[in-house]
């Protein structure tokens, strides 16, 4: 096997019928048996349909959709809880579809952690004993365990908790230590289904915040299900969004807010606050040589909230938005900042006053 600290993870043509022979409708369905006739006239369900995903290694791939969409099928075929119909699911170049008893198990205890809903702790250990399990199940001695079990207690905000039973912890404390014991195996990919579903809003609010505080450092190639918008948007370097076991649309939170690919997406973006979603990139216009700006400049790929606030102070005046060298790629000014945020929030992108489409390509590209 390749060297385990690559993780990316390619699906390819990913089919899963539910029923006791779905290898009889496999072809009927590839060429176009629908779900409903496939269940009422065939008593099968299908839960995927042609899947096709890459997620590159590092990456937070966040899979949404409504209930019955067919996202938590999907992150069970990454770990094969669940075995295809058809299809490879690729995981460091290997397809752990045709992998034996002994190699996926392998497989698990290496390469994969997960973390679930209902936070699936045993209530008769300890936290920090839940924390080393899996490392127990690798073999690993307790002594080398619990200090790196303490560690990431520690780094999730629990230390001080360890020696506490779950039950007598709170829900949003109890998914911390789900969070813990995923992260102590040093998995390259963690699978979290439907992780913070479970919480109050503000709890899920500082879970969203102390992943994405870790990921800065781990680098993870984490997949993510949800059905609330709001957390996929704030967590995902990609999304898919998935109805009735297929993939609608796929793309940057900025792809899928600005240029939904039809109504259901549509309705699904209509609400959300583009400011905290779109880049200054997206708006601004190109940075003409010899043309003289005064100010500060603002960083290529700074939210239009956090420029508005900036160019409240130069409401007249237009900045440079700059790239990682200093470069200067544009201007942007603090009217096409509001405008892009109210003015047009059910609109596409090319419907910006001044807007030009190269700058919205490159900036979406």
């Amino acid at each position: 096997m390749a060297d385990q600290r690559f993780s990316g993870i390619r699906i390819n043509g990913l089919y899963k019928i539910f029923g006791s022979h779905p290898e009889d409708y496999i072809d009927a369905v590839k060429t176009g048996l629908s779900k409903t006739d496939l269940l009422n006239k065939h008593a099968h369900v299908l839960g995927l349909r042609d899947i096709n995903l890459d997620i590159p290694s590092g990456c937070i791939q966040v899979i949404m959709g409504l209930s019955g969409s067919g996202k938590s099928t999907l992150i069970r075929h990454i770990n094969r809880l669940i075995d295809p119909t058809a299809g490879e699911v690729l995981v460091d170049g290997v397809d752990i579809v045709k992998m034996n008893e002994q190699a996926l198990r392998e497989f698990r205890r290496q390469q994969t952690a997960m973390v679930f809903q209902k936070f699936a702790l045993l209530p008769h250990r300890t936290v920090l004993e839940n924390t080393v399990y899996g490392l127990e199940i690798q073999g690993m001695p307790r002594s080398k365990s619990n200090d790196i079990a303490m560690r990431w207690l520690e780094r999730v905000g629990l230390k001080g908790f360890e020696q506490r039973y779950p039950n007598q912890l709170s829900g949003g404390m109890q998914q911390r230590v789900g969070l813990a014991r995923a992260l102590a195996n040093d998995a390259p990919v963690l699978l979290m289904d439907e992780a913070y579903s479970a919480l109050d809003p503000l709890i899920r609010v500082d879970m969203q915040s102390v992943l994405l505080d870790i990921q800065k450092e781990i680098k993870k190639t984490i997949v993510f299900i949800t059905h609330d918008l709001d957390e996929a948007l704030r967590l995902g370097d990609q999304i898919a969004i998935l109805r009735d076991g297929e993939i609608i649309q796929q793309g940057s939170s900025q792809d899928i807010v600005l240029r939904p690919q039809d109504e259901y997406i549509a309705n699904f973006v209509r609400e959300v606050n583009r400011g905290r979603v779109v880049q200054v990139d997206a708006v601004m216009t190109p940075f003409q040589l010899g043309h003289k700006v005064s100010g500060p400049t603002i960083a290529s790929g700074t939210s239009l909230e956090e420029a508005a606030q900036l160019l409240c102070r130069w409401p007249d005046g237009e900045v440079a938005v700059t790239g990682a060298n200093g470069e200067r790629l544009g201007l942007i000014n603090l009217r096409r900042v509001v405008e892009a945020m109210v003015c047009f929030q059910n609109q596409p992108l090319n419907g910006l006053a001044g807007a030009t489409p190269d700058s919205g390509a490159q900036a979406v590209s």
